[in-house]
């Protein structure tokens, strides 16, 4: 009964229209009145859930990525990726994929990705015989590379979610095989398409002409160095290289590229603190929502209903696979994770799944729902900046659907795809 209170309030008080934050903490409060848990309680851990040292990784990689997406990096990236898949049949959307890549590891936001990529490249496709909608799909697909590779925002609060179990230099080392993965396989795909459907090739670039686009490029992806190689070496902390990519990122884009009036630098900076205090006040409410799941042993009881379906640990994780994909339709990724993890993860724990690991799996189900309805924010995004209907988008990302189910499927199953590298490079 405790849980149905818990649990009801949340479901009513965002049919009602609530904001996710707010309905997290009220809900909280709910469930804590009705087990006589003290209010003050709840406020504590609302209290101690932002105040956290690693948090300030947040806003400076949201900040950073802000800065280089108004900046110009996004063409610039096109450009540079367009050397080395440009000239293959199907060769742009190729480009496409391989320019999210890159900005991923710059933004860590599939939503800035699909922004600033699909501005370049969805009318370039469109002018070179692509499908207006196919090129949204591409676009909208390739992002979800973003959720994976450092300094994907939703590692941190991974991280933050696991109360320090995982630290986010394992998981931003951890998602850049799955990344790079899913990334190959969508290149394949549309390798497939480009042969069936008969898409134009590029132009070969010549050596003079790549090494003037490599070097505009380069300080842009000099961020990407910054933020691995900074954090690998053990030069600085995930935080740390967080702020230091945000001064270069601010150096590379008024002083270099200058593409970015001064004048509109207040505009960007007010937008950004407005995202982050979004996510703090909902990582502040998510922290109570966890404490008073936790009174009521709510993690618990979900690892025994779980353990109950079968005692085969791969039928398991197909359940949570499903579950997730089905919660990431309706709410946004960030309170998913927050609220979900610490459910699952005991339930995974207790399967002999490493929490990293599990990170990963739950981070590429949700990322699916990014791009999936009816709630899906980077769908939403791809169709407007793509300027096509979301129905049209969706039946041309059907078969993209299928090779992330793949892809799910192989991050889930093998372990390794996700945990060699950390091993490798020593940060588990």
């Amino acid at each position: 009964m405790d849980a149905l209170i818990l649990i009801g309030s949340l479901v009513v008080l965002l049919l009602l229209g609530f904001p996710v934050a707010f309905a997290v903490g009220l809900s909280a409060f709910i469930g804590a009145w009705w087990i006589d848990l003290p209010l003050e309680a709840v406020v504590i851990q609302i209290t101690n859930g932002i105040n956290k040292f690693s948090l300030l990784t947040i806003p400076f990689f949201i900040l950073a990525g802000a800065i280089m997406a108004e900046g110009g990096i996004a063409r610039r990236l096109v450009n540079f990726a367009y050397i080395f898949v440009g000239f293959i049949r199907g060769g742009l959307s190729l480009v496409n994929i391989v320019a999210s890549t890159f900005f991923g590891a710059i933004s860590g936001s599939s939503v800035a990705d699909t922004a600033s990529i699909g501005s370049v490249m969805i009318p370039q496709m469109e002018e070179k015989g692509y499908p207006r909608d196919f090129a949204a799909a591409v676009t909208a697909s390739g992002s979800v590379q973003a959720v994976l590779t450092p300094p994907s925002h939703n590692s941190v609060i991974y991280s933050l979610a696991t109360g320090g179990v995982v630290t986010i230099s394992s998981l931003f080392v951890a998602g850049i095989v799955p990344g790079l993965l899913l990334g190959l396989s969508l290149m394949v795909m549309c390798l497939g398409f480009a042969r069936k459907r008969g898409y134009p090739k590029g132009e070969r670039i010549p050596f003079r002409q790549a090494l003037k686009i490599f070097v505009d490029a380069f300080w842009g992806l000099f961020t990407i160095v910054i933020i691995l190689g900074g954090i690998l070496s053990g030069i600085f902390t995930a935080s740390e290289s967080a702020a230091i990519a945000c001064m270069w990122a601010f150096f590379v884009t008024m002083f270099i590229y200058r593409d970015f009036k001064w004048n509109q630098l207040h505009i960007l900076v007010f937008r950004t603190i407005k995202t982050v205090t979004i996510v703090m006040v909902l990582i502040a409410f998510a922290a109570g929502f966890g404490a008073v799941m936790t009174f009521m042993q709510l993690p618990t009881l979900i690892t025994e209903a779980f353990t109950s379906i079968s005692d085969n640990k791969y039928v398991i994780l197909m359940c949570i696979n499903i579950l997730l994909l089905v919660v990431g339709t309706l709410m946004d990724m960030a309170p998913l994770i927050l609220i979900l993890t610490p459910v699952l993860l005991p339930v995974a724990i207790s399967l002999g799944v490493d929490p990293v690991h599990f990170g990963m799996i739950m981070l590429t189900n949700l990322g699916i729902g990014l791009i999936t309805p009816p709630v899906g924010t980077v769908l939403f995004v791809a169709s407007a900046v793509g300027k096509q209907k979301i129905e049209q988008v969706v039946t041309a990302m059907l078969p993209f659907y299928c090779m992330l189910f793949l892809i799910l499927l192989l991050v889930t199953y093998i372990p390794s795809l996700s945990l060699w590298l950390p091993h490798i490079m020593g940060v588990m």
